[in-house]
């Protein structure tokens, strides 16, 4: 299968990285002229490709849309060309299946909202599938998605909010990482091993929810003994508001004055 990331900022790149380093398939990306992504593609061995029209007379099999969502569309309208059995799917936040489906009609569209822990086929994708999009087209979006990270399918009305967690959250979560490795120092630990042991626990603690489908407060439950320490830290974090704290953060990036 040939994939083609037009766009290669962050998050484009983020996805080549992760195509790159799991997948099979020929990928390939489109960017004006940056020495930047020029590098990149040196490392990572991927055809870079300067306009539309390469794309187009390439003709690859899935394009993946990781431009500013001002231009999107108008990106789009440039790809015109391409069979309509190519697979379209956008990653600019805020741009609408009808959009991209006014320029290109006559090709398959879903919209996604990835974080970037794609680059380590890490990440959490929030998907939403068009009512024509069946059969083998959705086959191939969920193979190629598969590989970044894991896929939660939702309506396109809730991609916003998936956004916000999905792609602030990381932030907010390097926060209290960043704040953990502090108070472990403190306490005597080497600052390159508290960073090491706060990530695995993380990601532990993350994929044990995942794995489990258990709620999060049941999972406290299960480590908050009667009177231990770990109640103890609980009782400060809900004194100093963290729980507020949390759901005022996602309200602000989602908007709310």
């Amino acid at each position: 299968m040939k994939i083609t990331v037009v766009g290669v900022g962050s998050m484009g790149g983020a996805i080549i990285k992760g195509l790159a380093s799991s997948s099979a398939d020929e990928v390939s990306g489109l960017n004006p002229t940056n020495p930047r992504v020029s590098r990149l593609a040196d490392y990572l061995h991927f055809k870079l490709f300067t306009t539309a029209s390469e794309v187009v007379e390439y003709q690859p099999d899935v394009v993946i849309l990781t431009t500013p969502a001002n231009i999107t569309v108008a990106v789009a309208k440039e790809l015109d060309g391409l069979q309509p059995n190519t697979i379209i799917i956008s990653a600019a936040a805020g741009v609408r299946q009808y959009e991209l489906k006014a320029v290109l009609p006559n090709n398959p569209v879903v919209t996604i909202i990835p974080n970037t822990p794609v680059a380590v086929n890490a990440g959490t994708i929030g998907l939403a599938l068009s009512a024509d999009v069946t059969g083998a087209t959705r086959d191939n979006i969920i193979y190629v998605l598969n590989q970044l990270g894991d896929i939660i399918t939702v309506s396109e009305d809730q991609l916003d909010i998936v956004g916000v967690i999905g792609g602030c959250g990381p932030a907010f979560i390097d926060i209290f990482m960043d704040a953990m490795s502090d108070a472990a120092v403190k306490h005597g630990l080497d600052r390159q091993t508290a960073y090491q042991l706060i990530a695995s626990m993380v990601k532990g603690t993350g994929a044990l929810a995942y794995d489990t489908e258990k709620s999060p407060s049941a999972l406290r439950d299960e480590v908050t003994s009667p009177a231990g320490t770990t109640i103890k830290g609980v009782e400060v974090l809900e004194k100093h508001g963290f729980r507020f704290s949390v759901i005022d953060a996602v309200n602000k990036a989602n908007g709310e004055d």
